[in-house]
Formats: C-alpha cells, structure tokens, sequence
C-alpha cells in the first residue's frame, strides 16, 4: 500500500483528494494546521468507508515542527505521494499590501512546499518511485487583482516544480502541479457569485473539488509515469 500526504486536507480541494487517493487504495495522511478536528473526521470518515487514513496536524511553515511529524511519520515506511494543497489567501491590492499578507501568504503555498517535501525526498528516492503535485492556482498563470501576493507564490511553485522534476527524473519520481481556476467551495462562494462565474468561466460553471481529485488520482498513478515537470490546468477554458 502507497504512502501519500495531503497537506491541507481538510479544505475542500484537499478533502476531495484525501477520499480519492484512499478510494484508489493509498494510505492517506490528512495534513491540517488548526483544523485538526475536521481532519480526523475526514480519516475516520475514510475509514468507515473502507480505506485507510490517519490525521496529522503541524505548521507547514515551521521547518523543525514539520520535519519532525514527517520523521515520526515515515519510520514504517516511505511516504511516497506528496500532495502540496496547503494554500492561504489574504487579499488586498498592492498599495494596501501588509507586509504580513505578503510573507504568510509565501510562507504557507511555498516555503511550506519545500518544508514538507525536503525532509521526505531521500527516503522516496531509496525506493525509486514517487509523486509530488503541487496544487497551485490560475492566478499563478494569468495574474488576478488583489492577490499579488497568491500569484507570486503559486507561480514560485512553477519554477520549484519544473526544477525539482528534472532533479528526481532519473529516480522514477515524477513532480507536477495543477493550476485549477474557480473551484465550488465555501472560499469560492464568498468571492464569486452565479453570475461572476457564467461570465468568467467559459464552461459557465464553477469546477467540482472531485474533478480535481480526479486530475490527481491520474497524475499519481502508473499510468502517467512520463508526465513530470508539467503545470496541468483545470479551469473550464478560463485561459
């Protein structure tokens, strides 16, 4: 049975993918932060259901807290799918940035992807497969108003992932990341209404949390063993 880590997975992306990935016989790590309670509902959800799961809570920013849960983690084996989905928003448009909406924004999407996954590449390099997919954001590839901050992160983790992809080729490691646009969730509806999306969106529609899933369920599995270094888009043909 594969190992895989979802950070942020008790949002509504993450969650998605926690079910997806133990529905195709992973176990699965639900990563949270404060939200540990809906993390283990998740897992014991998933469990009830057949697969099998375990909740985790650590500060994805916090190098020494997360390299130690990972240590703990990885001592019955390697995990061997990481799902980097731990990701903030705290908008303002540029003049009216804090310097603390910038930094906590970059510290979580990509400071955060380095802290989970550095600690975890040797004992997935030991064993000669692995996955990484990075969960990033169209604003990384077409800008967005009031989120500077979000973009230049996400689009960090472009670069991170087409670096790192050619690092760990050699070792049957594929890194990806999928750039997904307007996605149904409680976050979405805040900022989004029916008619924003109709006149946004192509497909005239906001995209499923399990449509997402479903891109990482591929992007993970044997079948899409020479895809890496890629930035995969899902938005209904938003750009």
């Amino acid at each position: 049975m594969k190992r895989a880590i979802v950070t942020g997975g008790s949002g509504a992306i993450g969650a998605a993918i926690c079910r997806r990935l133990a529905g195709d016989g992973c176990h699965v790590y639900v990563h949270a932060n404060t939200r540990l309670a809906q993390a283990q509902n998740l897992a014991a959800e998933i469990i009830v259901g057949g697969g099998s799961a375990q909740a985790v809570a650590f500060d994805v920013t916090d190098h020494a807290q997360a390299s130690a849960a990972l240590q703990a983690l990885s001592a019955d084996g390697a995990i061997q799918i990481i799902v980097n989905n731990a990701g903030i928003h705290a908008d303002a448009v540029m003049p009216g940035m804090q310097v603390r909406q910038w930094s906590r924004v970059i510290e979580v999407s990509l400071n955060g992807f380095f802290n989970v996954t550095q600690p975890l590449l040797m004992a997935m390099i030991a064993t000669r497969w692995g996955r990484i997919v990075n969960v990033s954001s169209i604003a990384a590839l077409a800008g967005n108003r009031g989120q500077t901050n979000y973009a230049a992160a996400k689009a960090g983790l472009h670069g991170a992932t087409k670096s790192l992809a050619l690092e760990l080729a050699s070792r049957g490691i594929t890194v990806n990341a999928i750039a997904p646009g307007i996605i149904a969730s409680p976050m979405s509806e805040d900022a989004f209404t029916t008619e924003m999306i109709e006149q946004l969106v192509p497909m005239k529609r906001a995209g499923r949390p399990e449509e997402v899933a479903d891109l990482v369920s591929f992007v993970v599995s044997e079948r899409a063993g020479y895809i890496s270094g890629q930035i995969i888009s899902i938005n209904g043909a938003m750009i």
